[in-house]
C-alpha cells in the first residue's frame, strides 16, 4: 500500500528506451501482486491450470518480464523478508478488507454483476507458499537474480540502488524514495491501456520516472524531512495524524523543520514516531546478493510452464524472444566498446 505522495510529488514519464541497458531493481511483491490482480479472467476469477492452481503471477512474470528484457532491461526481483512488527496492523487491514472483498465478490456474481464481480476479485489477491516459490523457480530458470530482503523489499532495492548496484528501483509506492532510493521507476510492469479499478472506465498508464534528488530539492526538505511528512500522513508501520495528508504534512515540516519542532508548537501529537524513522532511515538491508544475470534453462522454463498448463509452444516464443534480446543487446554493448576506440 505504502504512502500515496502524488499530490506533492511529480513523476516525469519515459520510454521503456530510456532505460536500455540498465539494471533496476523490482519489489518483486508489489509486482507479483499487481499481476496477481490484473490478469484474470471475465468473470474475475485467477487464471488457473486445470488442477485449479493459479497461475496468473507465472503469466505476467514470463510474458511481462519478457517484454522488459527485449527492451534491454535486466529486472533484479527483491522479495521481503520478515516484516518488522510495526506492520502488524497493516497486514491485518489488509487481511480484513481481503475478505470483506472476498464476500462482496461472491455476491457480485451472484447477483450477475460481472463488472462489480471482476473489481472485487482484483482485491482478493494473496500471496501463497505456492505462488511464491513458483515464482521464484521461474526467475531463476529465466536467469534473473533473485534477491531476498531481510525485512522491506524496497528497503533492500532502495540500498541496491543507493550503492549504485542497480539503476533504479521499480515499485508502485512511494516509500522506496523514503528508504533512500535515489531513482524510483513506477508502472515498468503494468504500463499501458488499464481499466480504473471501480469504475468502467479505462486510462493510459505511462512507465515514470522520480529522481529522489531533485523532487527533495523542489519541495525543499531533506529526506529525513519527508519521512517526517509521511509519518504525520500514516505509513505502512504508523496510522498517522487524522485529517493531516501529504500536503498539510509538508507544510507543517516545512514551517517547524521536523516532528520534534511540530509536536512543540502545536497540539499534535504521534505516538512512537523515532521508531517508524529508524525503519526507513536505518533499517535492515542485506550485501548478500547479486544482480548478474544467470544463464537461461529453456528445457526447464518450458518444464514448469507446461505443467501448470501454459502452451509450450506459446513458452518457447518467449524464450526464443528473450535469448534474441539478449544477444541483440549483448552485441549493441560489444559495438559501443568498439566504437569507443575510435
Amino acid at each position: 500500500m505504502g504512502v500515496n505522495l502524488s499530490p506533492i510529488v511529480e513523476a516525469r514519464e519515459i520510454d521503456l528506451s530510456e532505460l536500455r541497458g540498465k539494471t533496476v531493481a523490482v519489489d518483486a511483491y508489489n509486482t507479483i501482486f499487481q499481476f496477481l490482480s490484473i490478469i484474470r479472467q471475465p468473470d474475475g476469477k485467477p487464471l488457473q491450470d486445470p488442477q485449479g492452481r493459479v497461475t496468473s503471477h507465472l503469466s505476467g512474470i514470463l510474458y511481462r518480464t519478457a517484454n522488459l528484457i527485449e527492451a534491454g532491461i535486466e529486472p533484479s526481483f527483491v522479495f521481503d523478508g520478515k516484516p518488522n512488527e510495526l506492520k502488524s496492523g497493516t497486514i491485518e487491514e489488509r487481511i480484513a478488507r481481503r475478505e470483506k472483498a472476498r464476500e462482496e465478490y461472491e455476491a457480485a456474481l451472484a447477483e450477475g454483476d460481472m463488472k462489480k464481480a471482476f473489481s472485487k476479485a482484483q482485491q482478493t489477491s494473496r500471496m501463497t507458499p505456492e505462488i511464491l516459490e513458483s515464482s521464484k523457480e521461474l526467475l531463476r530458470l529465466m536467469g534473473i537474480p533473485v534477491v531476498q530482503a531481510p525485512s522491506d523489499g524496497e528497503a533492500q532495492a532502495a540500498y541496491m540502488c543507493g550503492k549504485g548496484d542497480v539503476y533504479a528501483a521499480a515499485s508502485q509506492d512511494f516509500d522506496s524514495i523514503l528508504f533512500g532510493a535515489p531513482l524510483l521507476v513506477r508502472n515498468l510492469t503494468i504500463s499501458g491501456r488499464r481499466k480504473v479499478p471501480g469504475k468502467n472506465i479505462y486510462k493510459d498508464v505511462k512507465t515514470e520516472i522520480i529522481d529522489s534528488g531533485k523532487m527533495l530539492e523542489d519541495l525543499g526538505i531533506t529526506r529525513e524531512q519527508l519521512v517526517d511528512v509521511c509519518i504525520l500522513i500514516g505509513t505502512d508501520f504508523n496510522p498517522g495524524v487524522s485529517g493531516i495528508g501529504p500536503k498539510k504534512g509538508l507544510k507543517l515540516i516545512q514551517k517547524h523543520g521536523d516532528l520534534e519542532g511540530v509536536i512543540a508548537n502545536t497540539d499534535i501529537t504521534v505516538e512512537g514516531y523515532d521508531d517508524v524513522r529508524q525503519i526507513f532511515l536505518n533499517g535492515p538491508r542485506s550485501d548478500d546478493y547479486s544482480v548478474k544475470t544467470g544463464q537461461m534453462d529453456p528445457d526447464g522454463i518450458v518444464e514448469l510452464m507446461t505443467e501448470y498448463g501454459f502452451s509450450e509452444d506459446r513458452v518457447n516464443t518467449v524464450i526464443n524472444k528473450i535469448e534474441a534480446a539478449r544477444k541483440a543487446e549483448s552485441n549493441r554493448k560489444k559495438q559501443r566498446s568498439l566504437d569507443a576506440w575510435f
